[in-house]
């Protein structure tokens, strides 16, 4: 009994450290300027400023970035999701020369900082004519050189008497694909959406070297209006925060049990 006890008073001191910066963030959006920016650390505001969330708000033109980053997070997490299902199958599945080549040197892209091309891929998109578009925010993130990856294992993981069943009774790749192995490997392909869509509403530096006005603009850009010379508003910057991060948690929950039995399966060998 004594191991189990020590097992539930680790898991919850690791659970409440977790917990803490988002409680923090909570209480701290609810505080003065003042009571924010102190140096002594106090949980609880000593009056509730709920008007600090209609100020954040209304600092910047939130309701353009939130409609610009959904575009573009949920346009690039639909473009993963297929690049990925349709590579990952193809250097699994189908047989070709220089398939191994290719696998390695797409292996190698995932070594290449974001730093590294971070000029190089801006004067392509202003050479395209695609600078403060759309086109500037989605195109580049379509495919995820990890994200094939894992979709490729998981059709690696998918015994080989299925596809010789269906090619039996006359079934091809593409009908393969979409009818059996897809439905086989969701947990990995709902693991990439959440991780795509994640990548795609934190994004700051990209956006910000592609786009130059207001309307292009995204979510993660609005946090940064908080932040001057003088100092920071910590408790608009945390009701902001607070804000931003709700899209995020949703989906999260919505996708909880599909990215578990993802995560659970990673380590399970058939």
């Amino acid at each position: 009994m004594r191991p189990r006890i020590g097992t539930y008073a680790l898991l919850i001191a690791g659970s409440l450290v977790s917990v803490f910066p988002f409680v923090w963030m909570l209480t701290t959006s609810l505080k003065t300027s003042r009571e924010a920016s102190a140096p002594e650390i106090d949980l609880l505001p000593q009056t509730l400023q709920w008007a600090n969330y209609t100020n954040a708000l209304y600092a910047a033109p939130f309701g353009v970035y939130f409609y610009n980053t959904l575009i573009v997070a949920f346009t690039v997490m639909t473009s993963v999701v297929i690049t990925s299902l349709l590579a990952g199958y193809a250097f699994a599945r189908l047989e070709f020369r220089g398939r191994n080549v290719m696998f390695a040197f797409l292996l190698a892209t995932m070594m290449v900082p974001f730093e590294v091309t971070l000029i190089p891929n801006f004067l392509l998109v202003r050479d395209l004519g695609w600078y403060n578009t759309y086109a500037a925010l989605i195109v580049p993130w379509c495919a995820s050189a990890f994200s094939i990856f894992l979709v490729r294992q998981s059709f690696l993981a998918l015994p080989n008497d299925f596809f010789e069943a269906a090619r039996v009774d006359g079934c091809g790749h593409l009908r393969f694909l979409t009818w059996i192995a897809a439905p086989l490997v969701k947990p990995s392909l709902v693991t990439i959406a959440l991780f795509s869509f994640l990548g795609s509403y934190n994004s700051l530096i990209w956006p910000i070297v592609v786009t130059s006005s207001e309307d292009m603009r995204l979510i993660q850009y609005g946090l940064t209006i908080f932040g001057s010379e003088t100092g920071v508003q910590t408790n608009l910057l945390m009701c902001a925060s607070t804000i931003v991060i709700l899209p995020t948690v949703a989906l999260y929950f919505l996708t909880q049990r599909t990215f578990l039995d993802s995560a659970l399966n990673a380590g399970i060998k058939g």
